[in-house]
């Protein structure tokens, strides 16, 4: 055994030394960890601009509309000249622009219909199509006030209150009830709020200890066809020991990638009790040695390392999208039946269910023996095609 520590302990000091490798398993899946949950974390709601030429100038109603659409949560409001709003959507710049009429308010005192203008791109895209659906639920309740205030200026004709005071109390009744409704909308969402740590997490840290391992394979392919580990066995070393050696190595640099990045996690995200932390370390070592037998199984198909690049990229590629990493998969689909054929399926199910604290490691029984029954067959199969150079032994 001493000589198979020997291997797996230069292997490892090796990996730790090359910059580019840890780079690789290290700060790339935290850069990529941090951009997504950039990316997607903080608010939820809906963010977009509404482009408006006014051609009403300092038209009381225009004025109030635009001023309405600027309080609105997650829209702003960009004013713009009829000529630059005409050439921007000739360059698709903008993709809709609300036109607001001249005499815009003057109609709307004298009580006769006033319309605003849609100029759109195509179909104004997404974006488009909400704001001006906003800017259509503003202009709605505007007019809706301006006929309130109107019947209750006629139902009080005659009876000696000032037309002003009307006006003044309708609008600050009508603030109030903008300000609390008597019908409140409450949102609720069904199984709590989505955890962007728990989503992203498990899929980025599967993706890229298989990646760093299975990529590693190239490194067996190149050290067999430069004749690297047959002169290892004039060393009195067995063809066992060297491949207990290279097995042991794996594991122990995917196991060092796992133990940094949970720790990182575990740091900036307070996500694991030290019960939470071990479980998860241990799924992580299982899952680890079965992508290290895996890896010996690519670098004993492959004869060159081009292949073993690629047979890598792919596999890994495929697993990690069938393990539903960054997208669930229909229940009842075609595409879930071909996911239980991937490690990655069991191995993120039991880093989410670990992380939402809704487990421990003995009521993950079926994860658990899949990837052990997974690391048992990848090691009969490594094993038996394990070579030292091509067509040999």
């Amino acid at each position: 055994m001493g000589k198979v520590f020997a291997i797996a302990t230069r292997e490892v000091r090796s990996y730790l030394q090359d910059r580019a490798d840890l780079a690789f398993s290290l700060l790339l899946p935290i850069a990529i960890f941090a951009l997504m949950y950039g990316a997607f974390s903080g608010q939820t709601l809906f963010n977009g601009t509404v482009y408006v030429v006014n051609q009403d100038g300092d038209g009381v109603h225009a004025q109030r509309l635009i001023e309405r659409l600027s309080g609105k949560e997650g829209l702003q409001v960009s004013l713009l000249e009829l000529e630059d709003a005409n050439a921007r959507l000739e360059r698709s710049d903008v993709l809709v622009v609300a036109i607001i009429p001249e005499g815009f308010s003057a109609q709307l005192d004298s009580g006769w219909p006033t319309k605003i203008t849609f100029r759109q791109r195509g179909n104004g895209g997404t974006e488009g199509q909400i704001v001006a659906s906003m800017v259509r639920g503003e202009a709605n309740a505007l007019s809706q006030e301006m006929q309130i205030e109107r019947q209750v200026r006629m139902a009080l004709a005659g009876k000696g209150i000032a037309g002003d005071h009307v006006g003044t109390t309708v609008q600050g009744l009508l603030e109030r009830e903008r300000l609390s409704p008597t019908v409140q909308v409450v949102e609720s969402t069904v199984g709590g709020a989505v955890n962007l740590v728990h989503a992203f997490m498990p899929g980025i840290m599967t993706m890229f200890v298989l990646f760093a391992i299975t990529l590693g394979s190239r490194v067996l392919v190149e050290e067999r066809k430069k004749g690297t580990l047959e002169r290892l066995l004039t060393t009195q070393l067995t063809v066992g020991q060297l491949y207990g050696g290279k097995l042991l190595a794996g594991v122990a640099r995917g196991s060092v990638q796992v133990l940094i990045l949970l720790s990182l996690a575990g740091l900036v995200f307070r996500l694991f009790t030290p019960l939470s932390f071990v479980a998860m370390f241990l799924v992580s070592v299982l899952f680890v040695t079965a992508a290290t037998t895996l890896a010996l199984i690519i670098a004993s198909a492959s004869r060159t390392e081009d292949q073993a690049i690629s047979i890598s990229v792919f596999f890994t590629m495929a697993t990690v999208m069938l393990g539903g990493a960054f997208f669930p998969i229909p229940p009842d689909s075609v595409l879930h039946l071909i996911s239980q054929a991937s490690i990655t399926t069991y191995v993120n199910t039991a880093y989410q269910t670990l992380l939402a604290g809704d487990a421990s490691l003995s009521s993950l029984a079926r994860e658990l023996l899949v990837l052990g029954g997974t690391v048992v067959v990848g090691l009969i199969a490594s094993r038996s095609l394990f070579r030292v150079v091509s067509g040999g032994r």
